[in-house]
């Protein structure tokens, strides 16, 4: 058994059951140990949940960073970062419920560990927004604002998306890319 076999074992079993519906013992029966075995792997269940946060936003900020950084037009590389995104959510089901529902069960000791990358992560999203707006293309009062909000369409995905259903990921993240960057097109005149 190995702790990553654990890792995917809690995502799923937090995702169907969330973090304080979900025992060690759940756990444990997941990935055919003992309980007290599980504990040679890992010393808590919070461990387990920091380390799926830790793992959640290393993916995402390594694929998103890498869109972020490619040269090319602020609304470009906005709409693909959105499709990237929400395909990475898709294909992560498990641990992005993990990540995006359960982060508030975190223990105030492990939210100052986990709070300096999520907030990273949204850094991310925010010096490509302010991009834009350096370049002309977005306008916005309040990019970190309008920052929130993008993820906050997003996010919410993960709780009405299913990968059977009508639109697929990409589909989806185009139809808010449309959205958004019409949303924040520049203007010649003040719209009120």
């Amino acid at each position: 058994m190995t702790r990553e076999e654990i890792l995917e074992a809690a995502a799923q079993i937090f995702s169907q059951k969330g973090y304080h519906g979900t025992s060690m013992q759940d756990i444990a029966v997941a990935v055919n140990l003992q309980k007290a075995s599980l504990y040679y792997h890992i010393s808590s269940k919070q461990e387990l949940l920091l380390a799926l946060l830790n793992e959640a936003l290393d993916l995402l900020i390594q694929r998103i960073t890498q869109v972020a950084d490619e040269p090319g037009a602020p609304e470009d590389k906005l709409r693909k970062a959105m499709c990237v995104y929400l395909e990475t959510l898709a294909e992560y089901q498990d641990l992005a419920g993990v990540l995006l529902l359960e982060h508030r069960s975190l223990e105030p000791e492990n939210q100052s560990l986990h709070f300096p990358k999520r907030d990273a992560f949204e850094r991310i999203w925010l010096d490509m927004i302010q991009e834009g707006i350096d370049q002309g293309v977005f306008t916005s009062a309040h990019p970190s604002l309008t920052a929130r909000a993008l993820l906050g369409v997003m996010n919410w995905t993960i709780t009405w998306y299913r990968r059977d259903g009508v639109l697929t990921a990409q589909e989806i993240s185009m139809q808010f890319a449309d959205l958004f960057l019409h949303g924040l097109a520049a203007r010649n005149e003040t719209l009120r």
